[in-house]
């Protein structure tokens, strides 16, 4: 029986800033939801405003469902959740469970743990997120999926509650590859944009006028249209993505184009300018806070 027919049992490891709204819009839409996540005040908001129950282990959470979303901060956290030694979810995961790794995750990692769970039974996608947590709470995200076409036929209607547009990419690994790539192309627009709003500016043009200008233009992209004025020029800073895990996919980038041999002409700076900001700034700070670099 099809998700569609019946809504099967769902799991959702991971309530964080995406997790929370993610999770929220699935059990919004009836579906018999468990959550884990590590910090109790995390479980206690989803439990506060959802019918999600908690499970106090990936044994209870593995045990009560058929399909299972990981949305962890990378492929070493998913492995030890899947693996772990003392308690991985794997082991309590029934035959014909479907686990998706909807995580910004390492594609190469996630061609190794496909085969993995394969021999348990357990059919595995990924299926990574672009959209930030404005879109994630109201259920447009864009979803990149990777993997078996059948599998990913079977858990569409639940992707779907969270997001609006669905590409499948095709093979396993795809996914989180283009997620990586999104991202680098997202860290080169932001920092092309911050570059041109502080040149702009220390010439004395005003910043509402530089922006206007390239949303008018050529030079207009996601950061101009969504990240300038809301968040850099207002010095709010806080879009909700941190500056650490977009230096993180910079680098699954990067790794991604020297496994395949591709040539890059900006990978290797890109990555730098991200990572000493990473340094400066700490990776807890906003990806939009890159602009602070520019200020020293």
């Amino acid at each position: 029986m099809t998700i569609e027919n019946r809504k099967e049992a769902v799991g959702f490891i991971g309530i964080g800033k995406m997790g929370l709204p993610m999770a929220s819009r699935i059990a919004a839409q009836g579906y018999p939801l468990h959550v884990y996540d590590i910090s109790e005040a995390a479980l206690k908001a989803i439990c506060s405003r959802t019918t999600a129950r908690a499970q106090k282990t990936l044994k209870d959470l593995g045990r009560n469902c058929e399909v299972v979303i990981l949305m962890l901060p990378d492929s070493e956290v998913v492995k030890r959740v899947l693996f772990g030694e003392k308690e991985g979810l794997a082991a309590h995961l029934s035959r014909g469970s479907v686990v998706i790794d909807m995580s910004s995750s390492n594609p190469s990692v996630t061609r190794e743990i496909g085969p993995q769970l394969k021999e348990a039974g357990v059919d595995f996608i990924d299926a990574p997120v672009s959209g930030g947590v404005k879109r994630a709470i109201d259920g447009s995200l864009a979803i990149m999926a990777g993997g078996d076409s059948a599998v990913i036929a079977r858990v569409k209607p639940l992707l779907s509650t969270m997001g609006q547009t669905l590409i499948e990419t095709g093979m396993l690994g795809s996914g989180h590859a283009m997620k990586a790539l999104n991202n680098y192309v997202s860290a080169a627009g932001l920092l092309a944009a911050c570059e041109a709003l502080k040149v702009g500016s220390d010439f004395g043009i005003a910043p509402d006028k530089i922006i206007a200008v390239l949303n008018a233009s050529t030079g207009k992209n996601n950061s101009t249209e969504n990240k300038l004025m809301q968040f850099v020029v207002s010095k709010r800073f806080n879009s909700g993505f941190s500056l650490g895990l977009m230096r993180k996919d910079i680098s699954i980038a990067a790794d991604l184009a020297k496994s395949t041999g591709s040539r890059t002409l900006l990978g290797e700076v890109l990555l730098k300018s991200w990572a000493d900001a990473e340094v400066k700034l700490g990776g807890a700070a906003d990806h939009t806070e890159i602009f602070r670099i520019l200020d020293r």
